[in-house]
């Protein structure tokens, strides 16, 4: 359950988005409430501006701890390890409010033609980077779990709410889309309990609630991380409000062996982590668990493709920043005005 940080920076925007409505103004904290917590193998901060609202952080992070003891293949017990643990025996029944993440995770592997699949499982278990045992493993192991790593032959009953591997020895892995799931999760426990202006961050995807405390109607200005730079610094920043951003890269869960930097992606067809030039994607979308799986589907496509992919996204309002490891940024078509390029960050525009 691994992404990587967006430098949300200090300073909260001065740019109005016409998609934002405006609402009636509460009373906000020049402090805000705020929480943090190591959960989904990650640090998860919840921050709060609405005064009097202190009570909702333990709301939030009750709903972040649900959805991990249903998605973790961290500890014994979850959902997902049952449904691993009976692969090629017998379908596994499902809790009603985790059939919803499957049937996304699905709906994903099939709309990238499997550049994010879902049964990815079987050869992350064998790399296990980003934990105490991560190794390098061989090809004979990598040739045998191959043939396992097919979202096709995952099937879902979504009438009596169940979920079976056809073949043995398959495995779902929902590193890259659970934390979008929650996050979106807690951005409705948030909102039911009266909170209009927060920043949930599990561990980099980000979500900014409402508009910038600092005034009516203002945006947060979300910083792009520079991925060779350390957490903070930014290569520009896009004003929002109301959005996830999410980022996949290569800059932080890794393993270092013989020499060789292997990333914590992987490429489903050959069981290696990506080696393609591209440094970082980032996805903004208006739900979290749709950045957060489209941001490993384009990050699998490379820059050519994940730029035509994510372009396709434009009607959805979903939209990408992808930074080579030339260090060239390129935008899809609705970036290319928000986007507020640093022109001391050493990096060059792509595209825009």
């Amino acid at each position: 359950m691994r992404k990587f940080v967006i430098g949300l920076l200090a300073f909260i925007g001065f740019l109005t988005l016409s998609g934002c409505q405006k609402t009636a103004s509460p009373t906000y904290l020049k402090t805000p409430y705020t929480q943090n917590e190591f959960v989904m193998g990650t640090t998860c901060t919840l921050t709060i501006y609405d005064k009097g609202k202190k009570s909702a952080l333990k709301d939030g992070f009750a709903m972040i701890h649900h959805v991990d003891a249903e998605a973790t293949l961290t500890r014994g017990g979850s959902v997902l390890d049952k449904i691993n643990d009976n692969a090629g025996i017998k379908p596994v029944k499902v809790p009603k409010d985790f059939m919803p993440l499957l049937e996304k995770a699905y709906y994903f592997s099939k709309n990238s033609n499997g550049s994010f699949d879902m049964a990815i499982g079987a050869v992350t278990n064998l790399w296990q980077i980003g934990l105490p045992g991560a190794r390098v493993p061989a090809q004979s192991e990598i040739d045998k779990a191959l043939p396992l790593v097919n979202w096709r032959d995952v099937k879902l009953d979504t009438k009596n709410n169940t979920a079976y591997l056809t073949k043995k020895g398959m495995r779902l892995d929902f590193g890259g889309i659970a934390k979008g799931w929650v996050a979106d999760k807690v951005k409705a426990v948030l909102a039911k309990d009266g909170v209009t202006a927060a920043i949930i961050d599990l561990g980099g995807n980000v979500v900014v609630m409402g508009h910038s405390p600092l005034g009516t109607n203002r945006d947060w200005h979300v910083g792009i991380q520079d991925p060779t730079a350390p957490r903070g610094t930014a290569v520009g920043t896009i004003p929002e409000c109301n959005e996830s951003i999410v980022t996949a890269g290569t800059y932080e869960q890794y393993l270092i062996s013989n020499g060789h930097k292997y990333i914590y992606l992987f490429d489903p067809q050959t069981g290696y982590p990506y080696d393609n030039n591209l440094a970082s994607v980032t996805i903004v979308s208006k739900n979290s668990v749709d950045g957060d799986a489209l941001s490993n589907a384009a990050f699998d496509k490379g820059l050519k493709g994940g730029l035509q992919y994510m372009n396709a996204k434009n009607s959805d309002h979903i939209q990408a920043i992808f930074i080579t490891n030339d260090k060239k940024i390129y935008l899809t078509n609705g970036l290319k005005k928000q986007f507020k390029f640093d022109a001391d960050s050493g990096y060059h525009k792509g595209n825009f």
